[in-house]
């Protein structure tokens, strides 16, 4: 079990002892300080606060664009499919990035340091690099024909204001 988990666990047995069992079932998240109730949350709340663990999700800017720039059913699943596609680029990325990252661990280990491995590794980060803007230009040009002038204006601005990120 993780250690962390143990405080967590004496601290919700303290608040349903104190509070008589009133809180018990919602744990000790439900209870802010001073033991005062607080409204659960449920797992769409935190992915709309954006706690989702980080990364480029897709439900949470699907749904932030869908609302802003008014899309209609259509128009937001052909948005979740180019998302998804570019969810998908950024995930492969990250792996390739670690795999570059191990590479040049392994060429510092030895006596001697091996260069062409070392330029091997860094060469694959542009390719990798290459293939991430080739995904983000393919999203934003179907992005674009996708939607009606009005939205696109909606989505520069919000691009531009930092609300959104590409």
């Amino acid at each position: 079990m993780y250690p962390g988990f143990f405080h967590w666990w004496k601290e919700a047995q303290r608040h349903a002892s104190e509070h008589h069992g009133a809180h018990a079932s919602c744990g000790p998240a439900a209870c802010g300080p001073g033991g005062r109730r607080q409204r659960h949350r449920g797992p769409d709340d935190h992915e709309a606060a954006g706690e989702d663990g980080g990364g480029f999700g897709v439900r949470r800017p699907l749904r932030f664009m869908a609302w802003k720039l008014e899309l209609d059913e259509n128009q937001v699943d052909k948005l979740a499919a180019i998302l998804a596609d570019l969810k998908t680029e950024r995930a492969q990325a990250a792996v390739d990035h670690q795999r570059s990252v191990g590479t040049f661990a392994d060429v510092l280990s030895p006596e001697t340091f091996d260069k062409d491995a070392a330029r091997a590794a860094a060469n694959a980060r542009v390719v990798t690099a290459e293939r991430l803007r080739d995904a983000v230009v393919k999203a934003l040009e179907k992005t674009h024909a996708l939607l009606t002038p009005d939205q696109r204006k909606q989505l520069a601005y919000l691009l531009r204001s930092g609300q959104l990120t590409i």
